[in-house]
């Protein structure tokens, strides 16, 4: 080997090779982006204003996440946060959602609150009595369908299929309760959330039933429905369900006012003769025995009181004008009742009210 490459060799053995050069510069490169990048994700973000509300669609990209991001100035606007969530290995588990951000949160804790799906959620609250179009309002009002959308799904029998109710819809059993869902939750499950929390109350008070109880779990909840909507007195429940099965097993038509007006479309908030007559499936006046199905939703101590009905023979009962009942076990003494608490009202013979 001659002198010029001993010495050639010699340098690059000094020097070290081009190669590893780049390949350590590169490495450095790489750690320092990454303790930026660390830094950056424990930076807190803008703090001027109160509290942002940012809504991530479903199925958004992490760039359109970002965006959103920053349109509402959560982060700032220099894109590092997309780079921040691939460090963390979480850009593909950011979750869709209406979320509030407090003003001077690091990108970590945005992230924090992405992943974990921390949305809002809204409360909405259903009473006991509500029926499908009532429960359709509250859920429009809560911005969490269009108007309408939540009726046709719920009426819609395919959908009393899917959650295993046999029924056309599933009008009775969306449980009146207290509830909490997001905005970008899917209709679906908001209303079989509903249905879901009624069939459990209703199998656990149908469990623990005394035995005997001949009715299904749909004429429990139809009768159930109304009671709920005859009485707004607790202590009434079990007795006007004892007055209902007693007609029932009597071969006596239940005359219920409410099961009329739920027949009725557009009802105006006045019963007429002629509605007493109207050929409806829900018109009690015209046909024996219960109705096709629920008028609304009951709550639990009506579906208990028709499981657990008063033990008394009355078949008739009369408002007394101020949210109770009179109660009665003849017709001549539900007589004598009409004429003394509604004296402007002709009775209705064998009617289980007025």
């Amino acid at each position: 080997m001659d002198f010029d490459a001993r010495l050639k060799r010699r340098k690059q053995q000094k020097t070290g090779s081009p190669i590893w050069w780049l390949a350590g510069f590169l490495l450095l490169l790489v750690v320092a982006s990454g303790l930026l990048l660390l830094l950056y994700g424990h930076t807190p973000g803008p703090l001027q204003g109160g509290d942002v509300v940012v809504l991530i669609p479903p199925r958004s990209s992490l760039a359109a996440i970002e965006g959103h991001l920053q349109a509402a100035q959560v982060i700032p606007p220099d894109g590092r946060f997309q780079w921040y969530a691939r460090l963390r290995g979480v850009a593909t588990k950011l979750k869709a959602g209406e979320y509030a951000f407090r003003p001077g949160q690091t990108p970590e804790e945005v992230l924090q609150i992405l992943v974990a799906g921390k949305g809002i959620r809204h409360k909405i609250t259903i009473p006991e009595g509500f029926n499908i179009v009532q429960i359709d309002g509250l859920v429009a009002a809560a911005l969490l369908a269009k108007p309408g959308q939540f009726s046709a799904m719920a009426k819609d029998r395919r959908t009393a299929e899917r959650l295993g109710i046999e029924a056309e819809t599933l009008e009775g059993y969306l449980y009146p309760d207290t509830y909490y869902f997001t905005r970008n939750q899917e209709l679906a499950e908001i209303v079989a959330a509903m249905a879901e929390r009624g069939l459990k109350v209703l199998n656990e008070l149908m469990a623990a039933a005394p035995a005997g109880q001949k009715l299904t779990p749909h004429q429990v909840l139809t009768l159930a429905s109304i009671v709920e909507k005859e009485t707004g007195q607790p202590q009434e429940r079990p007795l006007i369900a004892s007055v209902f099965l007693n007609r029932l097993q009597q071969g006596i038509r239940l005359q219920a006012d409410p099961t009329v007006i739920y027949g009725i479309a557009d009802f105006n908030g006045n019963i007429t003769k002629a509605d007493l007559k109207a050929d409806t499936p829900y018109n009690t006046y015209v046909n024996t025995g219960l109705p096709p199905g629920p008028i609304a939703s009951p709550g639990r101590e009506a579906i208990a009181a028709v499981l657990n009905p008063a033990p008394d023979k009355y078949l008739y009962f009369v408002s007394r004008n101020d949210g109770s009942h009179y109660f009665s076990a003849t017709l001549a003494e539900h007589n004598r009742a009409v004429a003394s608490f509604q004296p402007k009202k002709q009775p209705a013979p064998k009617s289980a009210k007025r």
